[in-house]
């Protein structure tokens, strides 16, 4: 399965961002498709709050706006969206320990874990720190490769 990070949402639904078009056709690609994939709920909580803050995007996107983006691509058939359940714990302490993974990482080691522990084999990304989880393949899909 394929799950989808912050900044590939932001990318797609922010006409101004620089991979706009590529995030776009990527992100269409699957809510068209026929395989399963995911958006890690802590990924839909910052795609808001990045999306609609107004120091970070001038005008920000008002709530309404990127609500109904995110229904889109929720409700697409293939969709789901995944989360801490039974187990996650020991999924999170074992990624942070080997990655001595403090401070900010642990976000981004967050969604990791919560990919592994729901069965994600890829996840599509435009932020390298991600490479740091060995189990987890990060793909760039604005430029068809590993990231």
């Amino acid at each position: 399965m394929i799950a989808v990070d912050t900044n590939i949402l932001v990318y797609a639904h922010r006409e101004d961002s620089p991979f706009h078009v590529e995030a776009l056709v990527a992100m269409k690609g699957l809510a068209e498709g026929d395989r399963r994939w995911a958006i890690p709920w802590p990924c839909v909580h910052e795609f808001i709050a990045i999306v609609t803050h107004p120091a970070i995007y001038r005008p920000p996107t008002p709530l309404n706006l990127a609500l109904e983006s995110l229904r889109v691509w929720i409700e697409s058939s293939m969709c789901q969206c995944i989360g801490e359940g039974p187990g996650y714990f020991e999924r999170l302490r074992d990624i942070l320990v080997p990655g001595k993974v403090a401070g900010p990482m642990v976000h981004d080691a967050r969604v990791a874990a919560i990919c592994l522990h729901n069965g994600v084999t890829e996840l599509w990304s435009s932020d390298r720190d991600f490479s740091r989880y060995r189990a987890l393949r990060t793909v760039n899909p604005l430029l068809g490769k590993k990231a």
